[in-house]
């Protein structure tokens, strides 16, 4: 029995859609990762019950860190992107959180530097607030031994392709990371949307882009480009044919950068018969019903999508690039220095 929602939703389910294929699969993905961090906030004395966490989110995470804050006693306060919903904001408002979101633009970058702004401001006014950082302090990674454990338990410590979306680092990096304690017969496949730093495609821009979560205009300072040795970089029309033919053939009611990942995992799974490829759902379906599952109409054959193959990031192409990282460190413009404590998770 669990003491709290927060950890129930925590649990993922591991689902075989095909013989080496496998979804990873959860009701929201960074109720790990807050939880984790923030039981260690709490352990070390560096946060105490009643105090604020303060944060920046385009969707889950918001809603991840308001259960975190609400499981051990915390206030909540959001710096929310404009993708945030009602449905969202409603939850928040009812769990005590405070959201300050941000003013409509079609500008991804104005967007998330807007926010940032916004935080540094709230710090000033607010010194006592502890800022979680999630795009940039490490401690994130932590929630993620668990989830490792698991996968490990299920399907061995070697011949395991890691499959998902980059977006802050802390999912796919964490669970590649604890995976190749044992083995590093691990692979690990990062998914991005064009337009994205984080791996070099901000010079291809995909004008149907919102799957901002898996991506990024500004640097991230907790992904570490070097643990990835393939990236994917999906349009969002492969990708809602993705998420599209996950429901229709598996009945698997996932968000669209499960459909990108799934579309990623389903071509590496082909290319490496003798591995298994675990592809991440990060979240549901219910929030893309209107954006893309309505649309299912316009969703095309995956026989019929293949992704261009490109030795350099000059060569990326719509709708679908994929390139060799070979756990290389990321382009200059994405880096920035990565945030520690005393947890050993690197």
């Amino acid at each position: 029995m669990f003491d709290h929602v927060a950890d129930s939703i925590g649990q993922p389910d591991l689902i075989r859609v095909e013989d080496g294929l496998v979804c990873l699969r959860f009701e929201t993905m960074k109720v790990v990762s807050a939880l984790g961090a923030v039981r260690h906030l709490l352990d070390r004395g560096a946060v105490r019950p009643g105090d604020t966490l303060l944060d920046s989110s385009s969707g889950i995470y918001a809603y991840a860190l308001a259960l975190a804050c609400h499981r051990y006693g915390l206030h909540c306060y959001i710096v929310g992107s404009t993708t945030v919903d009602d449905t969202l904001r409603t939850q928040l408002a009812v769990l005590g959180a405070s959201l300050e979101q941000m003013e409509p633009t079609s500008d991804l970058k104005l967007d998330q530097s807007r926010r940032v702004q916004r935080i540094g401001e709230i710090l000033e006014e607010n010194p006592h607030f502890h800022w979680m950082r999630q795009y940039h302090d490490d401690i994130h990674y932590l929630g993620y031994r668990a989830v490792a454990e698991e996968l490990e338990r299920e399907l061995g410590p070697e011949g395991v392709t890691i499959v998902g979306g980059v977006g802050s680092g802390a999912s796919t990096g964490a669970l590649a990371g604890f995976l190749r304690e044992k083995s590093d017969d691990v692979q690990l496949v990062g998914v991005q949307p064009f337009g994205s730093i984080t791996f070099g495609s901000e010079h291809v821009a995909d004008p149907d882009i919102i799957i901002a979560g898996i991506g990024s205009s500004i640097p991230f300072g907790n992904v570490a480009h070097d643990r990835y040795d393939i990236i994917h970089w999906i349009s969002f029309r492969a990708a809602l044919s993705g998420s599209i033919d996950l429901l229709r053939r598996h009945a698997i009611f996932a968000g669209l950068s499960t459909g990108a990942a799934y579309l990623a995992a389903r071509w590496e799974r082909a290319e490496n018969p003798d591995r298994t490829a675990v592809f991440i759902a990060a979240d549901t379906g219910h929030r893309y019903t209107g954006s893309v599952f309505s649309r299912h109409r316009e969703a095309v054959d995956l026989a019929s999508l293949a992704p261009h193959n490109v030795p350099a990031l000059e060569e990326l192409a719509m709708p679908w690039s994929r390139m060799s990282w070979n756990r290389a460190p990321g382009p200059r413009a994405a880096t920035t220095p990565r945030a520690h404590d005393d947890h050993p998770v690197r």
